[in-house]
């Protein structure tokens, strides 16, 4: 099944620092760039993986914004495609997860960040980019949720997570990641905070003692089935470093698309 690749051009959910919703075209011009192999370590040459895009603006309200995400993701699923989704903060995987759950019910999540986004609020917003999968596990959407990377973690969110069954794994347990539970429906989604500072510093909140670029590629081997859907967020081209970010997010488009297709 081909990929379309959509680009959330939103970050008005983000908490501390603008940015992220420059990230989906840079990643865009830096996927199809010359610089790099198209091809995922699978063998797939995303240029073939790819075959549609959706690069829209997003209404400047919350709501609108979250109900154009559900509209663009429904048209994609409608078409018979799959969608590989470009961030934007990560509150734009809520309205995603929402839409697709209503086609596959409830979705096994691999979730790849240094934080949980369990926050009931978030300095006031229920849609921030702190509380997306808290939304998510409300609207049942979720069967399994696996969050790998995590090294930022409120006693709110762990015992929120706890009460709902989340497999909460730091940074060292990545041995522990039960990928028996990460079987269809299938949705990846990785913030980039969720790599170490080293790897990827271009992101509004930068934790050190993070997984490496080449441990989220091993994870994303390692998965027993192709992924339904997914996304990577958090690019802040802002506090990128020689667009080293840029490049790793380009990276794991590559072979998320591989996987997917």
């Amino acid at each position: 099944m081909s990929v379309q690749l959509i680009g959330l051009p939103w970050d008005s959910s983000s908490s501390y620092a603008r940015g992220p919703s420059h990230g989906p075209a840079i990643i865009r011009t830096l996927l199809f760039s010359d610089a790099s192999s198209p091809y995922s370590l699978s063998g797939i040459n995303a240029n073939d993986a790819i075959t549609g895009f959706d690069f829209a603006d997003l209404p400047k309200s919350g709501a609108e914004a979250r109900a154009a995400i559900s509209d663009r993701i429904r048209a994609v699923t409608t078409a018979g495609k799959k969608p590989l989704s470009l961030g934007g903060d990560h509150s734009v995987t809520f309205p995603i997860l929402k839409t697709l759950s209503e086609t596959h019910g409830p979705l096994n999540i691999l979730h790849i960040d240094a934080h949980t986004d369990l926050y009931d609020t978030f300095e006031g917003d229920p849609y921030s980019h702190a509380c997306p999968f808290a939304r998510a596990i409300e609207h049942n959407c979720i069967d399994t949720l696996v969050q790998v990377g995590l090294r930022s973690i409120s006693p709110d969110a762990k015992a929120f997570g706890e009460d709902h069954g989340v497999v909460m794994l730091e940074s060292d347990a990545i041995d522990e990641i039960p990928y028996h539970r990460l079987t269809g429906p299938l949705y990846v989604s990785i913030d980039l905070d969720g790599i170490d500072p080293a790897f990827a510093p271009g992101v509004s909140h930068p934790e050190p003692g993070g997984l490496s670029s080449r441990e989220v590629i091993g994870i994303l081997k390692k998965l027993p089935t192709a992924p339904i859907g997914a996304d990577v967020v958090e690019l802040n081209p802002e506090r990128d470093q020689g667009m080293i970010t840029a490049h790793l997010a380009a990276r794991l488009v590559k072979e998320l698309a591989g996987y997917m297709a």
